[in-house]
């Protein structure tokens, strides 16, 4: 079976297919860096606006790519939620109109469980896994069960990792996107130069906060400044060095109490870690959480580098996931959800309101 899946819920288009024996025949996908770099962030309208010009032709080329025409899809999925509504209502009408007018199931697919499932995409691995999720926008440890089948563990109160990683970088002048930046600055520098402060360490829970360390590392430039009068190479490198560390120290940290709330639940055996999400790129992280898990007993898996942003296979194969599970599955009557947690049952960490819960 084939599934030709559309992500557009932020600031990357992209447009994938793939096979229910795990072969990615077609992979394109668009950047919109340069859009956006001179505002240090993403403008909504102007990603919706990139979606709209780009789409068609990247589905076109996806098709040639895997020698295929719609017809022979089995299946149209696309990103339905969370993230930018107006990127959403792109790829969601998109692949609502190709559906309709080929006859093919509509398969609406939650951004989250696109990260979520992507590392079953290269990987054989059985539910349940532990699952942490870090991202510009998300930051959380589930409990994998199954496909559409998730219980959270812990979640930021506040700023997600990558969001803190990209805040970080605009105030050391570093640029956007700020994660790649810091990451590379601080091979230079000195970790150990900052102390900073690593909120919930040692407390109980699974949950995050990365609004305090940012506060933190926003004084420790101010004081650089009044003693150098700028922000010098070597400051920046240190900072960098010492924010990458402490944020490693804190998902470590919390990681650790969920291993064991973890184990209490799942019977002894092969126990299955995956770190998913744009932050899952940096590989200084990444080795940190596999000392970690290791240590505790567990297989880590990680998608590869080029799957951990925001793409279109690991929407093509969550839409797969669920056609395989429900071939009768047919989504066209859902609507793009600017809200939508994988875990509908957790309280809201940050309230609610008429769209859902905020987090």
């Amino acid at each position: 079976m084939k599934v030709l899946g559309i992500e557009t819920s932020c600031d990357e288009t992209a447009v994938a297919i793939v096979s229910s024996n795990k072969e990615i025949l077609s992979h394109r996908i668009l950047s919109q860096i340069d859009d956006h770099a001179e505002y240090g962030g993403v403008v909504p309208e102007i990603a919706a606006r990139q979606h709209i010009q780009h789409l068609d032709t990247l589905i076109e080329g996806a098709l040639a790519d895997a020698n295929l025409d719609v017809s022979d899809l089995d299946a149209i999925a696309a990103t339905t939620g969370p993230g930018l509504v107006g990127g959403l209502m792109v790829g969601v009408m998109t692949a609502k109109a190709m559906a309709l007018a080929a006859g093919k199931p509509f398969i609406s697919v939650n951004h989250l469980e696109g990260h979520a499932l992507t590392a079953r995409l290269v990987e054989e691995i059985s539910f349940p896994y532990l699952l942490l999720l870090v991202s510009g926008g998300h930051c959380q440890i589930l409990m994998v069960k199954g496909v559409g089948d998730y219980e959270r563990l812990g979640s930021t109160i506040d700023d997600a990792a990558g969001e803190a990683f990209d805040k970080t970088a605009k105030l050391l002048n570093l640029g956007y996107p700020g994660g790649p930046a810091i990451e590379k600055l601080a091979q230079t520098g000195d970790p150990l130069r900052f102390k900073l402060p690593k909120p919930l360490v040692n407390k109980p829970g699974c949950d995050f906060s990365f609004s305090g360390l940012k506060t933190a590392v926003r004084r420790a430039a101010e004081d650089c400044i009044r003693d150098n009068g700028a922000i010098t190479p070597t400051d920046q490198a240190d900072l960098s060095a010492s924010f990458q560390k402490t944020v490693g120290d804190c998902l470590s940290a919390r990681l650790d109490n969920a291993i064991d709330m973890f184990k209490g639940r799942v019977p002894e055996g092969d126990y299955p870690f995956v770190v998913a999400g744009g932050v899952a790129a940096n590989k200084y992280l990444r080795g940190q959480l596999q000392d970690l898990v290791e240590s505790r007993g567990f297989s880590f898996y990680a998608a590869p580098l080029n799957l951990c942003t925001d793409n279109g296979a690991m929407i093509a194969w969550a839409g797969m996931e669920r056609f395989m599970l429900d071939p009768a599955i047919n989504d066209i009557e859902v609507s793009p959800r600017p809200r939508w947690p994988l875990d509908s049952f957790a309280d809201p960490m940050g309230g609610s309101g008429k769209k859902g819960a905020k987090a």
